[in-house]
């Protein structure tokens, strides 16, 4: 095939690589810049080796590599170079988060200073305010910055924070009533650490008294019916009975009334605690919930515990009550498609289905589990508008061909996630909308698939189904579809819910690949299967290996969970134990309900996100779908179910 001239106005051709030749080029060299920067990382920087790359869109990330491995003795001369030659952009920026602080280790207060820039870091904004420190720059407006620093959060600071904090005491800026008040919002974020570090310094009685606080937030203790009835002593009290409920929730309401009678605690203050004590009791559906739930005032309900008052009357098959839940969560919440279900379910087993018909056609308009699940009760297409914007030729190329761009999607087939996000970040900084969306385009057609989950936007991008829903190593998953009897789409579905076709995604249990395969679960698969080559962990990061795996291991666990997928996706996200639970306190739930009631909420958001995704995938591979309610249940067949775009 002959290649594609590239069409750009001849002064810029003059000025810039055509895209396809510069991709070629990036292609050809991307061996001997990972190998370039894996040597400089390991402090074997080949500068020789290095002057071939040094026209290379990555050359600062390899510069960056050799400065940093020697950061704590670098010359302040040679860093303040790099920045000026990669001055605004990404490379910069990580240089200098790397830098600063290897300049305070040193105490080289001007040179920290003098490259300095404001951030949300918090211990380099108090590596500056050391500097200002050392250098006697320590005025009016260094004591403000300090305290409202100081009031910032009741959470632990980084320790670069302590000499500034302590200068501030010697300065007498931290006067009791700034101790206090971070006393009060580290009770408040239930840190007893923070409290007792923040009581430092105050007069000795003051001292035993916000000690005693600390010691109640770590652990209640009856010494604390005998505080004083202020209302700091009531709020602490709360905060540590609170705390006290995430674990102990028993202990948490026993000991409340004593509280409230010998300390006054305030209706909000019993609220507070009530709330945690209900919260932590229904999510494991204790024998108490519902009294428990009913304890709380209705002022204090939010959304969260709405949604666990439903779900615990669901978990008692007490249909009545869960209506009354879902009709007294706040109206945006009830309007969800999620809960529009579960009203017109919860009025069908009342006997109201007349009622119920309306919300189901209401629901089916949507592209969601429950959206899928009401257009199977009524018999009609799935609701899907797909999107294909009509963008010119030229505006892809030039979103194509921005600097940061090209340095993102160079990173991250570099397989350096951190770097390409930093890169991804700046130019996007820049980008419009639509440029926004043409260069996730662009990083999708390169293989950096997730980037059309983290940079699209609510609404019509949500219709973008094609970049959102990736269909990559097609070959492969019908392959392993069809030698484990599963439904491709759902093979698809569950690497998109895994790892959105990042073959090189670990999660921090250790998973790995597009399946997100435990090495243990690897090794025990690819014994049972013999199959051949399976070399060890590193093998899951193989496509055609960790899908091989991955696939086989549904089957074993669709096997186990008597064919029942809905199961299977519980098991495959949670593991065999907590699934065993699930089962045994609802056996025989209709697979909506049990869905919902699952207690964890990654596990219960998980498998509707699942099967929702096997049914666009369906229609990706196919057309038409598997009707939704025949997957759940595991009854095999063709893709039957039409799709439609709703008239508006």
């Amino acid at each position: 095939m002959k290649p594609t001239p590239c069409l750009l106005p001849l002064a810029t051709a003059l000025l810039l690589v055509c895209t396809s030749v510069g991709a070629q080029s990036l292609d050809a060299r991307r061996e001997a810049m990972r190998r370039a920067i894996d040597q400089a990382e390991r402090g074997q920087f080949d500068a020789t080796a290095a002057a071939a790359l040094r026209d290379h869109p990555l050359y600062g990330w390899l510069e960056y590599s050799a400065l940093r491995r020697g950061i704590d003795s670098l010359d302040t001369a040679r860093a303040q170079d790099f920045l000026k030659r990669y001055q605004g952009q990404a490379v910069a920026g990580a240089f200098r988060a790397v830098w600063l602080p290897a300049l305070a280790r040193r105490q080289d207060w001007p040179a920290l200073l003098a490259n300095w820039q404001p951030g949300n870091d918090p211990g380099l904004h108090c590596a500056q305010l050391n500097a200002r420190l050392a250098t006697g720059q320590a005025d009016a407006a260094w004591t403000g910055e300090v305290q409202a620093l100081w009031r910032s959060s009741g959470k632990s600071l980084p320790d670069a924070c302590d000499p500034v904090f302590a200068a501030l005491a010697e300065r007498g800026g931290l006067t009791p009533a700034l101790r206090w008040e971070r006393i009060d919002a580290a009770a408040d974020a239930q840190q007893p650490g923070v409290m007792r570090h923040a009581a430092r310094g105050l007069p000795a009685a003051e001292l035993a008294q916000a000690n005693d606080y600390a010691a109640f937030v770590a652990q209640p203790d009856a010494r604390a019916l005998n505080w004083p009835k202020t209302a700091r002593s009531r709020r602490i009290a709360a905060d540590g009975l609170a705390k006290l409920a995430r674990t102990d929730p028993d202990g948490a309401e026993r000991q409340l009334p004593q509280y409230v009678q010998a300390l006054a605690l305030e209706p909000a203050q019993q609220a507070q605690v009530r709330y945690q004590i209900a919260l932590w009791t229904v999510a494991s559906y204790l024998p108490d919930s519902a009294r428990r739930l009913a304890a709380v005032p209705e002022s204090a309900y939010d959304e969260r515990l709405h949604e666990w008052r439903t779900r615990e009357a669901l978990a008692r098959g007490d249909w009545p009550a869960a209506l009354a839940a879902i009709r007294r969560m706040p109206e945006a919440q009830r309007g969800d498609s999620r809960w529009r279900w579960f009203e017109a379910r919860m009025l069908e087993k009342t006997g109201n289905a007349a009622d119920a018909a309306p919300l189901f056609r209401a629901v089916a308009g949507e592209p969601t589990f429950h959206g899928f699940l009401a257009a199977d009760k009524l018999g009609q297409p799935y609701a899907l508008c797909p999107w294909t914007p009509g963008d010119s030729a030229q505006a892809r190329a030039t979103v194509a061909r921005d600097p940061a761009l090209v340095r993102a999607l160079e990173l991250s087939k570099l397989a350096r996630p951190a770097w390409a996000a930093r890169e991804w970040a700046d130019a996007l900084s820049r980008f419009d909308d639509t440029q926004r969306r043409l260069a996730v385009e662009t990083a999708s057609e390169q293989g950096w698939f997730d980037r059309a989950v983290f940079g699209l936007k609510g609404g019509q991008e949500m219709r973008l189904y094609t970049l959102r829903f990736p269909l990559h190593h097609g070959d492969t998953i019908r392959r392993e579809a069809a030698r484990n009897a599963l439904d491709p789409a759902w093979i698809a579905a569950e690497i998109r819910a895994e790892s959105i076709f990042n073959p090189n995604a670990r999660s921090p249990a250790n998973a790995m690949g597009l399946m997100q395969v435990l090495p243990a679960t690897g090794a025990a698969v690819a014994k049972r299967i013999g199959l051949a080559g399976y070399g060890g962990a590193a093998s899951l990061y193989d496509p055609d290996t960790n899908i091989a795996l991955g696939s086989a291991y549904l089957r074993q666990l669709l096997d186990t969970y008597d064919g029942l997928p809905y199961v299977t996706i519980a098991a495959y996200n949670a593991g065999p134990t907590p699934t065993a639970r699930w089962l045994s306190q609802r056996p025989g739930y209709d697979p909506d309900l049990w869905i919902e009631t699952i207690s964890y909420k990654e596990t219960r958001e998980y498998v509707a996100r699942v099967l929702a995704f096997s049914v666009i995938y369906d229609w990706r591979l196919n057309g038409k779908a598997v009707p939704l309610g025949d997957r759940i249940a595991g009854r095999v067949g063709p893709p039957s179910r039409g799709f439609a775009c709703p008239a508006p």
